[in-house]
């Protein structure tokens, strides 16, 4: 006898969850496109940039891409709720790694941000420490079952973030531990905070700003800020560096000098040009048409993130997406805006431009969490 049953269909969200990449083709490829062009810009910028120092960076940063590309891809590939699910071991791993730079850290002026052994740098904690964070924060606010916060949930957040904070100014480095304040921030307002909590987090953050000038801040980093303020009150000290930042952006005029064809950069004018320093060589070179252009390519980024976090099936995907883009979107308004004088020197490098092996792997991380949260918008709908 004949038999009369038929198959049952599998449900496409299923179809979709068995097969997580068998969806590749609906990822937002504005923001792959975008960050593979950004970091080819890298590149060339870093290799401009240090076309005339001892080191040419280029083959190194070179290493960093190829290995960003590779964690980008498993990150895509990895569901990002299991990543979630065990964030809490990633997190504590990373805060093991912030107590032990503090003992075996290297770097520039007295300073302990990157791990060192035998004069080799292994990599900056603190980076990892963002991406923990995030990952922890998203995990605990995602549970919240009201509208708005308790201060109990408010101040538990703000307790995750201040152990990676505090590791990171006993390191010290104010830069990286800035970074903290915009990914709890805006994690916090996309969970729901009400207007006189968020007036406490404000007034609590000036005092503290305030302690940090008065007890936490070296003469050098001070002096930083009074340049800021009186530019020309030392040009040839503290205000140098701002002061060959400026001449750079200012000398590229519309289209630039051409490729490494800067004075500032080529002439080594210009201190940190590969690394802090980076867009003022690439505005130095390709005019205001260039840096209008990178401008753009940072838009496309940070927008495409944007949309991919209002279409994400589930808290904790919105959460995580949007500390990311915080984080991204001040190094890159931050960084702009330093190397014009329009905010205080600090060391906050721009995403995928700048040369720097844990900055360059945290960047691409970030984007491959992000298409992560993306791929698996339509499973389980």
């Amino acid at each position: 006898m004949k038999s009369t049953s038929r198959a049952i269909p599998i449900p496409p969200s299923l179809a979709e969850e068995r097969r997580p990449l068998s969806g590749l083709s609906r990822l937002d490829w504005g923001l792959l496109a975008a960050t593979l062009l950004l970091a080819a810009v890298g590149l060339a910028t870093v290799h401009s940039a240090s076309a005339e120092l001892p080191v040419d960076y280029l083959p190194r940063q070179a290493l960093w891409v190829a290995a960003g590309l590779v964690l980008m891809a498993i990150l895509i590939a990895i569901d990002y709720h299991t990543l979630i699910e065990t964030s809490l071991p990633i997190y504590l791993g990373a805060l093991a790694l912030l107590v032990l730079v503090l003992f075996i850290g290297v770097g520039p002026g007295g300073t302990r941000s990157w791990l060192g052994i035998g004069g080799f740098r292994l990599g900056q904690p603190a980076e990892l420490a963002k991406l923990a964070t995030a990952l922890l924060l998203a995990r605990y606010l995602a549970t919240a079952d009201r509208r708005h916060l308790r201060m109990r949930e408010i101040l538990v957040a703000a307790a995750v973030a201040a152990l990676p904070i505090g590791l990171v100014v006993a390191q010290p480095d104010y830069g990286s531990a800035a970074m903290f304040v915009p990914l709890v921030a805006s994690m916090l307002l996309i969970a729901g905070v009400r207007l006189r909590h968020l007036a406490i987090g404000v007034a609590l953050c000036l005092a503290l700003g305030a302690l940090t000038w008065g007890f936490g801040m070296k003469n050098y980093q001070r002096q930083r800020v009074v340049t800021f303020l009186s530019p020309d009150s030392d040009p040839q000290g503290a205000g140098y560096q701002v002061r060959q930042s400026k001449i750079a952006v200012g000398s590229g005029e519309l289209t630039g000098k051409g490729y490494r064809q800067g004075t500032q950069s080529q002439l080594r004018f210009l201190p940190a040009r590969h690394t802090d320093f980076v867009f003022a060589v690439l505005a130095e070179e390709w005019g205001f048409v260039g840096a209008a252009a990178v401008l753009g390519l940072y838009a496309a980024w940070i927008l495409s993130a944007l949309k991919i976090a209002m279409r994400s099936r589930d808290r904790e995907g919105i959460l995580l997406v949007a500390g990311l883009v915080s984080i991204f979107s001040v190094h890159v308004a931050y960084n702009t805006a330093m190397v014009v004088g329009f905010v205080p020197i600090t060391g906050i490098p721009l995403p995928f431009l700048s040369y720097g092996g844990s900055f360059t792997l945290m960047n691409f991380a970030a984007a491959g969490l992000i298409l992560s949260v993306d791929l698996r918008r339509y499973v389980n709908r």
